[in-house]
């Protein structure tokens, strides 16, 4: 490989913000873009992060910051991965070794950490719709202030983008969308729209400029990204027209440093590196991830039963479908980035006898919540969920974590719900999901999952039946999901009864009653808001049945937790084994308190005070 090379960067030290980037003659603008990208690629080497997207948009951000008023002017960025060059050239150079670390700086945009974080964001295709209402209410406010989205053409594939376009072109109303067009996602772009703007990449733009003049926009271009001049004038047309413009531009994803170039899929988030070297694939062997074990899962369920096809909302990497897609490219149906048409279109395929299997994230699902409702539960169809990165991402922060789900989820009729507690749970679990007649959701975190014990490939779990893992006094800890080992530890240290659930709908009710006779206080755990969760449904089963037994919810608290390592995300929920058995022990003691003060009164006669028998 090319040896990569460290210089200076004495104009990009000299850049406090936008203000002192327009201060530059235009001549010294692709000099300030080459030691901006090597810095790029410096810092994120050493801290880890989002690389390729942000490497591709390097002169487009100075572009767009050297010729608007920013912030007055709103930047709108779509998803955030491609924000690191904007961070940095709005005063947050010198944090940016903090990205995705927790106290540091986040990896999307967020409002609360930058004036000129004009819309935060972290899910994808939102940016034409926020800017489209900034320049709504520029309008109704006077002045000359614009907003201008920046979208790529991977999220220009879901729905909520050409619901904005359709608005926004309708509506007459001075507004700049730029497409940032590198073919790419995560993964290699689909559909017909990827098709159309391949013409125009190859020199055809007819199709492009048709479509989008259609939907009553400009359109300008292509335009190549990384020709700062052109770029410039460009851009600088459009922002002198009137109404909905559109300026095609043409990016790299990963340009400037060859390895990104090379493998832009491997090098959209990486790990800390030596970018002299680049990435060095591991040499130990880790233990299978939850999302492996689903993966292989699959191509296994898939040999046994031809019904079996997979769809996925542009996370063929992420949800561990590489394999699958090699060995059954017939049955794997990448949709882009939309999560609605997903969702009904493995309806469709139930409703002809498939058997789907729709492979998402936690956080995604909540954008296809009408779909599972309205399109598969309530026509009680066969699809299955497998619904990853379900509880505390970790560096992702707040707006990737899946801490929603199984509040969202068990209110659903018909639905059953279910969280394993090892990766041979996880096999079993989508077993029994695919061999169910009606919708499943199997949940499961972005973790290690531990394969302990050898079982047959068709094997399946009772639905709504949990296990008892231990026998203990007074208390009955009842773990949901993947916190199973946190659940060991801390009923061992506790001498509690520990009750692997497993399904958090329907509940294994025969075992709680039993469980709220003969103990004095249950605790449930899991990995999930304490609102409306798991913790909740017992709560609600207790209350309905008059049982006396005290319930302690142990779960994701009612705010949003931050970026940082997974472990300290658990800790900072109170999930790990100390907060646990700390939690455990204090509701005991408050608990045993009232009782000794009872027994204290009726040794020593009625005649003392409260206050006296302490």
């Amino acid at each position: 490989m090319e040896r990569y090379s460290r210089s200076p960067v004495p104009l990009l030290d000299s850049i406090s913000g936008p203000a002192a980037l327009r201060e530059l003659d235009e001549e010294a603008l692709p000099t300030l873009a080459a030691e901006l990208r090597q810095f790029l690629v410096e810092t994120v080497a050493r801290s880890g992060g989002h690389l390729a997207a942000g490497l591709g948009t390097v002169e487009l951000t100075v572009a767009l910051h050297y010729l608007y008023d920013t912030p007055r002017d709103a930047l709108v960025w779509d998803v955030g991965h491609q924000c690191y060059p904007h961070k940095i050239l709005t005063g947050r150079r010198g944090r940016l070794h903090t990205i995705r670390k927790r106290g540091g700086l986040s990896g999307f945009l967020r409002r609360d950490e930058s004036e000129y974080d004009s819309f935060g964001a972290g899910h994808s295709s939102t940016s034409i719709s926020a800017a489209l209402g900034m320049s709504l209410a520029n309008d109704r406010l006077g002045g000359d202030a614009r907003a201008v989205a920046i979208i790529g053409d991977g999220a220009l594939t879901a729905g909520l983008a050409y619901e904005a376009l359709n608005h926004a072109g309708a509506s007459g109303v001075d507004l700049t969308v730029v497409l940032n067009d590198n073919e790419m996602s995560i993964s290699p772009n689909v559909g017909a729209l990827n098709e159309a703007l391949g013409r125009a990449r190859r020199g055809d733009a007819t199709a492009a400029r048709a479509w989008f003049g259609a939907l009553g926009f400009d359109y300008t271009g292509p335009v190549d990204g990384h020709d700062l001049p052109l770029l410039l004038g460009a851009l600088r047309e459009a922002r002198g027209g009137r109404g909905p413009r559109l300026v095609h531009v043409l990016t790299q994803k990963g340009r400037g440093y060859l390895p990104a170039e090379r493998e832009p899929i491997r090098y959209h988030g990486v790990t800390p590196f030596d970018p002299e070297v680049g990435i060095v694939a591991a040499r130990s062997a880790a233990p299978p991830t939850y999302t492996q074990v689903f993966g292989d899962w699959l191509i296994d369920a898939a040999e046994r039963d031809s019904r079996v096809v997979v769809i996925t909302p542009a996370m063929r990497e992420g949800s561990g479908l590489v394999a699958f897609a090699a060995r059954f490219p017939d049955r794997y149906f990448d949709v882009g980035i939309a999560e609605q048409h997903a969702v009904t279109l493995a309806a469709g395929l139930a409703a002809r006898g498939m058997r789907p299997v729709v492979a998402i994230y936690s956080t995604f699902l909540q954008r296809a919540y009408d779909q599972l409702v309205h399109d598969v539960a309530l026509q009680g169809l066969p699809v299955l969920f497998a619904v990853d990165r379900a509880g505390l991402v970790g560096p992702d922060g707040a707006t990737h974590n899946g801490c929603l789900d199984l509040s969202f989820l068990r209110c659903v009729p018909g639905l059953v719900l279910m969280a394993p507690t090892d990766g041979d749970e996880l096999k079993e679990m989508l077993n029994t999901g695919l061999a169910l007649d009606g919708p499943s959701v199997v949940r499961y975190p972005r973790a290690a999952a531990a394969l302990r014990r050898a079982m047959p490939a068709r094997g399946t779990v009772r639905v709504g039946k949990s296990t008892l893992a231990r026998v203990g006094e007074r208390v009955a800890l009842l773990s949901f999901g993947a916190l199973g080992d946190v659940a060991r530890e801390a009923a061992e240290r506790t001498n509690a009864t520990l009750v692997h659930m497993r399904f958090v709908k329907p509940l294994d009710v025969r075992r709680l009653r039993e469980l709220a006779r003969s103990h004095s206080l249950l605790v449930t755990l899991e990995e999930n808001s304490v609102l409306g969760g798991a913790g909740a449904a017992v709560a609600e089963f207790l209350a309905g049945e008059g049982q006396p037994a005290a319930l302690l919810r142990l779960g994701v608290p009612d705010q949003y937790v931050e970026h940082g390592t997974r472990e300290e995300s658990l800790a900072d929920c109170g999930l790990t084994v100390e907060s646990v058995v700390a939690r455990v022990r204090a509701e005991l003691g408050a608990e045993a308190a009232p009782r000794r003060r009872r027994e204290a009164k009726a040794a020593v006669g009625p005649w003392l005070l409260p206050a006296e028998i302490g």
